[in-house]
């Protein structure tokens, strides 16, 4: 992965984070590793714990940046949540997993969308 695009993905993670916080949500941690993958941040939203995942584009030349969340990519984000939620004793929880989509369009305002219950608990190991 190139420095920029490493850098592009830390600033969206920011700017997904402030963006959370200023809808409601509470931060919980960021970057949160086992060995199954990594989540890009875990909050809670009105009771609810959320896995959320930041995609960011430079542009929507190639699709928009929720579309990279592949099927394999839900599968993985769902192992490592259902680990985070056994880790913590909180199997029982409300949980969901939302997406925040970022597009920087040319000289203009990151386009920020939150998209909520962006997917289901996908657990297949099928590929």
């Amino acid at each position: 992965m190139s420095k920029s695009h490493l850098n592009l993905g830390k600033a969206s993670e920011d700017l997904a984070t402030q963006f959370l916080k200023n809808n409601g949500y509470k931060i919980i941690t960021r970057n949160y590793k086992s060995p199954l993958g990594e989540i890009d941040i875990i909050a809670k939203d009105k009771g609810a714990i959320c896995f959320i995942e930041v995609k960011s584009r430079s542009s929507n030349r190639f699709g928009l940046p929720q579309e990279a969340v592949s099927g394999f990519k839900q599968r993985q984000i769902s192992r490592v949540a259902l680990g985070f939620l056994k880790e913590k004793g909180l199997l029982n929880s409300k949980a969901r997993f939302d997406v925040v989509s970022i597009t920087y369009p040319l000289e203009d305002s990151p386009d920020i969308n939150l998209i909520k219950d962006a997917f289901e608990l996908n657990l297949d190991y099928t590929y």
